[in-house]
Parts: structure tokens; sequence; C-alpha cells
């Protein structure tokens, strides 16, 4: 049977693979080079280098002063143009995926003495696109304390707004769900709250680019954020690798070697990572018990530019992680009467492997194609002691995805056009088995093994009549075959105008979305061991959203501030519960739930050559409505609006760095958050919320040289150490984790 169920799943595979996707791995730059009197400069040489590595590009201005770069990798340029009798003149600029900055570069006449007109800070925010986003740097991601641990996601919570971290989960903008994506190449995932360890090491990261809401149709479905991963690829090295280590209380290190190099063709990049504390989930007491983590993995990129016209990707990783599930030792404490967790002494083991290949072909200097076939590995093993008691669980769970993605984007007069298709096989595997030590039943040993697929279709249209308004339609049809089989067609539309000379661009969204489900089941014992329990089980439905957005992006003096306001209405909600005392969760659906909010960011230029500063907020409501729909339920009739567990009215994020003498720096973050709700006081008219919590982060560091650097950190400097959850949720209640000191040092060296 096992062998014809590998069978079954390669077939799937092969029938799939023609339905492939969208790949967001690139952005383009155009724009206008033109004289004193905004004439056209034709044959201006026009070069494109990153700022991060050594990535460059070069081409010449057509007759009416225009140039295109196409299939250029997100994150921060520098375009310079020169042309005879001219003044040379640069511009920085962002690339972000799928999106044209348009430049216009005016040349100035050379004098005697000629010098290069620098323009200054880069145009961060689009004005061709709808959707707020946020992208952060390598550099961000070093110099924020704690953001490059193994596990960490400051780089999400730091700086995006509305994402928090509770119940051992990432939620942005009051949703689980949300799309990791490598190279632009999405990372399948339909599982929901089976893993707490991390997607990536952040260390293998050059630009993580965020995305929230007002998706055009080729971006997909995930509702509430887009993480969209650009990895080193060795450009920002030359035969050079780098070592890392970190050490601190509760016996926590984080560790990293990795190596990089490139020719004018050829660029890899590997690394190899392992950490571990004895800090590692958020604890249901104060107190830190049966809490140790350990992890190790890998992360390789290599990139070869066959010919000007065809270019190859590979990118791979692996991780393995450890996690002890903390407990509460006292057996008459409020948490242990809602969630017993005073006999259980368990742990969960994971594992996650993806790979994938992208062909980048070039048509044309206005026709580009990608195509990328992927496989992704998930893995959640959940193993209880024997003598856990009322009952010891072990729910062993793994999930193949095999597929790709393809897509073409044209440029067209006025309009840039995008097609393409998205799909993938799954094949799911568990073995779920309950012993009781309490006298009560148990359930023997299933092993389920559902399997199913995805097969989506998009096109998306940007017209921009003029250079300040852009309007963008879409559609993306999509169906789903596996437990259940439906289908859903999501259109959406968005107009961004931008203001002249001012250049504040406002943009306004509609679009609807719709959510895979988990291929999940109940049968047989398993059905009447949920009966045991008072509960049942109902076939699992996708999730539908629709979703209108309103925003501002306003630049100043180098400035940036966006702010935004969304509604989403969802139905089919997705959250998770749990069985009895187990911290095994089962998805389920919520008949509605209603998210609306105001975000705002704000980041900085370069303050007098030092200093950088960001602010990340977001008040938000979470609310549902209606019985469970889908999932484990105990068929309780539905209610009135109630808050979600992880509705928090107003979050904060608020940082920056400082360059300071001697080649060192100093950089901080605080974070505040208004409280979660409170699960002990059921609302009968208005909610209850739990106190407001807050943490101060430090890190103070120095290059002593070109080869060696350290640094020392300390999150939560103050030690607010308070219940932030009482949900029934993983591990039961969660404080947020206590004061952590460690010091890490850096080595690099040429091979």
């Amino acid at each position: 049977m096992r062998i014809l169920r590998v069978v079954r799943f390669a077939v799937s595979f092969v029938v799939l693979l023609p339905s492939l996707a969208l790949a967001s791995i690139f952005g383009a730059i155009r724009g206008i080079v033109h004289d004193p009197q905004h004439r056209p400069v034709e044959k201006a040489m026009v070069m494109l280098r990153a700022k991060s590595s050594d990535w460059s590009a070069t081409t010449f201005t057509d007759a009416g002063g225009q140039f295109l770069f196409t299939a250029v990798p997100l994150g921060e340029y520098t375009v310079t143009v020169a042309s005879q009798g001219f003044v040379q003149t640069e511009q920085a600029v962002v690339v972000k995926s799928d999106r044209q900055p348009v430049l216009h570069l005016p040349l100035n006449l050379a004098a005697v003495k000629e010098s290069v007109t620098v323009s200054g800070e880069p145009e961060a925010a689009p004005t061709d696109s709808a959707t707020p986003t946020t992208l952060v740097s390598r550099s961000d991601v070093a110099r924020t304390p704690g953001a490059d641990r193994s596990n960490s996601l400051a780089a999400i919570t730091d700086y995006v707004p509305g994402a928090y971290f509770t119940h051992d989960q990432l939620h942005i903008r009051g949703g689980h769900q949300v799309s990791w994506l490598v190279d632009g190449v999405p990372v399948p995932n339909t599982n929901i709250a089976s893993n707490v360890g991390p997607q990536f090491d952040p260390k293998d990261m050059d630009y993580l680019e965020v995305q929230r809401g007002s998706y055009e149709a080729s971006q997909g479905d995930r509702t509430y954020g887009v993480f969209n991963v650009l990895p080193r690829t060795g450009f920002e090295r030359d035969q050079q690798a780098e070592l890392i280590s970190s050490f601190g209380n509760f016996y926590q290190t984080n560790d990293q070697f990795s190596l990089g190099a490139h020719t004018s063709r050829l660029a890899y990049y590997a690394s190899v990572n392992g950490n571990r504390s004895n800090l590692g989930l958020e604890t249901p007491v104060a107190q830190v018990l049966h809490d140790a983590e350990n992890g190790y993995g890998g992360f390789g990129s290599l990139i070869y530019n066959l010919d000007p016209a065809n270019q190859l990707r590979l990118v791979t990783s692996a991780r393995r992680d450890y996690y002890q599930i903390p407990y509460d030792p006292d057996p008459n404490s409020a948490g242990n009467l809602a969630f017993p967790t005073f006999g259980l002494r368990d742990g969960q083991q994971e594992g996650d492997a993806f790979v994938n290949f992208s062909w980048v072909h070039t048509f044309s200097s206005k026709m580009l194609l990608t195509a990328s076939p992927f496989y992704h590995f998930n893995q959640a093993n959940y193993d209880a002691s024997p003598n856990d008691f009322p009952s010891a669980t072990t729910d062993h769970r793994s999930s193949s995805y095999g597929g790709g993605q393809i897509a073409v984007s044209a440029n067209f007069g006025k309009n840039n056009f995008q097609v393409g298709t998205y799909g993938f096989a799954e094949n799911e595997s568990e073995i779920l088995r309950v012993v009781s030590n309490s006298g009560g039943s148990g359930l023997a040993a299933v092993h389920p093994s559902p399997s199913g697929g995805l097969a989506s279709f998009f096109i998306d249209d940007k017209f921009t009549p003029v250079s300040w308004f852009t309007l963008s339609a879409g559609i993306r049809p999509t169906h789903v075959s596996g437990t259940i089989s439906e289908s859903a067609i999501s259109p959406r539309f968005s107009a961004a105008l931008t203001v002249p000379r001012v250049n504040w661009t406002f943009r306004a969204f509609y679009g609807d979305y719709y959510q895979a489900p988990p291929l999940l089941t109940a049968s047989g014992p398993l059905i009447q061991f949920v009966d045991q329990n008072n509960l049942g089980f109902i076939a699992l439905r996708g999730e539908r959203d629709e979703e209108h957005q309103f925003g501002v992006s306003i630049p100043l003096v180098g400035w940036v501030l966006d702010a935004d306001t969304f509604t989403t209405h969802a139905h089919n909600f997705f959250d998770h519960n749990n069985v009895g005392e187990s911290n095994v969760f089962f998805p389920l659906t919520i008949a509605e739930a209603r998210i609306n909010g105001w975000e705002l960011t704000i980041r900085s230029p370069q303050l007098a050559h030092r200093a950088r500063v960001h602010l990340a907020y977001s008040n938000q409501v979470a609310f549902a409505v209606g019985p469970i729909t889908g999932g484990l339920t105990d068929f309780s009739p539905g209610q009135g609006f109630f808050p979600l567990d992880h509705d928090q009215r107003n979050t904060v994020s608020v940082g920056g760095n400082v360059s300071l003498p001697f080649r060192s720096y100093a950089s901080t973050n605080v974070y505040y958050g208004s409280g979660f709700t409170d699960g002990n006081f059921p609302p009968p008219n208005a909610p209850h919320y739990l106190p407001s919590h807050m943490a101060v982060d430090l890190s103070l560091g120095k290059d002593f040289g070109e080869r060696f650097s350290a640094s020392v950190n300390a999150l939560n400097v103050a030690n607010r150490h308070l219940l932030i959850d009482n949900s029934v949720t993983f591990g039961g209640f969660h404080w947020n984790t206590p004061r952590e000191i460690y010091a890490e040092v850096r080595y690099r060296f040429r091979y």
C-alpha cells in the first residue's frame, strides 16, 4: 500500500506539473533621460548596480530617451547615467517584486570641472501598486536586536504593522494563513498551527519583502501576508566565508558557517547552522520548565547565466528542530483547571526541506518568462511521555508537495501584462494514537493518508494611461481536489494615483481570495474518539475572503510615510482547536470573521549620516460570528460577534540604529501591545482584554578591522514578564519571554 501511495503521488505530480504558477522573482526599472530643456537624450549609457552585491547591468537609451531593465531582483540599487557633454548622474532606487519604478533623470550640461550629481535617498514607495509593502534588508536583520537568530521572526514583527507573535504562532492582520516564497517561488503548506519552528534562517536572507493585502491576481490567495525571501546568492561575496557564533543566558547559542563567491556568469552561496536554548516556547507560567529546544539546518543558492537571454537558479534548504513542551506544575492553578498540563512531558520534532529550480528566459527587453518546478516536505512529530496524565498522545504528520510555476510578463505600450498558472499535488501521511492513563477511553493508532492537489490560473494587467495614474485588473480561478473538491473565481481591481510634484500616491483596492483547506479528515476510530470527547468533525472547506483597502504613501525629504485602512470579510475563517488535554491541534473554520483596522509605517533616511529610525503601528479589530462550520466542533449554536483569541487592538513597534565612533553602532527596538483577548471572561456585551505588555530590546556592536566584529544583545531589558494569552492553545496559557542577554561574534575570511 505504501508503494501504491508513492506511485499515486508521483502520477499526481506529473499530471499537475504542466499546471504551473507565476513567479514573483523580479521587478523592473524603467525611466527617461532628458537634458535641461526636457528633450530626450539618445544613446546615453545607463548602468544599474546593486548596493549590497556585485550584481550589475548596462543598457542605452533609445531615441525617446527611454530605458528599461527587466529581470531585476528585488533590493536597493544605484542607477548611473553617463552621456558625452553632460554631468554624470546617479539615482538610488528600491526594486520590489512585480513593480516597475519609473525614473526621470535630468542631465546637466558639463562644466569645466565635472562632478557626479547624486539625487539622495531612494524612491522607496511604489507608485504603480495598491499593495502596502515592507522591505527588510540583511543589514536591518544584522543590526536589529535578536533578529538574526535562527528561530527569530523579529525581522517581521519589528517592521511590519499588525504582525505579532502569540501562542508560539505568527499572526498578521488578524489571521494565520500566510505565504512564504523564496526567490518568488511559493513554499506550499496547507496545514495550520502544526509547526512552531522557522521556515528560514534569517541569516540566509538578503532581502525580505512583506506584502499585506491588496494582492494582484499573480500574488496568490493567502489574504493576511506574503513573505518573499530573496536569499543570499554569492554576488555579495568574493570567495569569502563567515563564521557566526553566540552564547547567552538559558545556555543559548546560534551558530552559522557560510561561504560564497561569484564570477561574471556564476554565483553560489551555502551555509550550515545550529542552535539550542533552554528557553524555546512561551511558557504557561512565569517559571521556565521543560522548555529546551535545539535545531540545525542548511541552505544553498546557485545562479548561472547561461547566456544573456537565459538564467538558471537553484535554491534548496533543509531544517530539523526539536521542542520540549513547557507545562504548569501546579495542578490547582487556574491554567490547569482550564487546560491541564501538569502531568504532561511532551516534545515535538519538526523537519522541513525545500528545493526549487527556476529558468528565466528573456525574449526581448519587453517580454520575460519564468518557470520553476519545486518540491516541499514538511513534518511535525508530536510525542508524549508514556506516563502522561490523563492521556499520552502521539501524532506524527508529514506532508509532501510537488508542483511548479510558470509565468510570462510583457510590456506593450502603456500595459504591463502577466499571465500564468500555479499547481501542486499533495500527499499527507499521519499516525495518531491516544493512550488513556486515567481509566478513560483512548484511541488506537489510526493512519489516514489523504492526497489532493490545487491548480489555479491568473491573468493580470496594469494600465498606465499617464505616468501618474495606474489601473490594475486581474482574475484568479482556482480548483482544489482532495477530501472535498471545490472551485473559486477571485477578481481583483485596484488603482494608484500619484499627485505630481508632491509625489503623494493614493491607493484603492477591492478583491476576493480563496484559501484552500487542509487535507486532514477524520474517520473510523478517530470519529469515535472525537465523539467520546463530546466533539464532532465536519469536512473542511476553503476560506473565502473579500478585502477593501485604501492607502496613501507620502515621501518627504527622504522620509517615507505609508498609511492604509482595510476591511476583510472572511467566510469559513481558519482557526484551530485541540483534542482533549493533548497539544494536538485540528484545524477548524468559523462561519464568518470580520477584521478591520488601519496601519502606519514610517521609515527615515540616513540622519546626520549616522542614524535611521522606523515605526510600525496597527489599530485592529478581529471578530468572528456564528458556529464552527468545519473541522473539530462541539456543535454549539452560533453566537453574536466575539473577539478572536489573538485580537489585539493596538500594536506598536519603533526602533532605530546609529553609527557611533570607532566603527561601533547601537540599535534598539521597542514593542508595545495593548493586550490580547481575555479567555477567562466570555464577553456578554463588551470584550475583556489582558493587560498591555511592552519589551525594550538593545544591541551594541563594533567592527574590529575588516574581518572581526562583535555585539552584545539584550532582549526585554526590563524583564517585563507576564501572562499575554490564556486561550486554549499550544502548551496551555502563554507568558511572554523573559529577559535574554547574549554576545555574538562574526569572523570573515577569504578562502
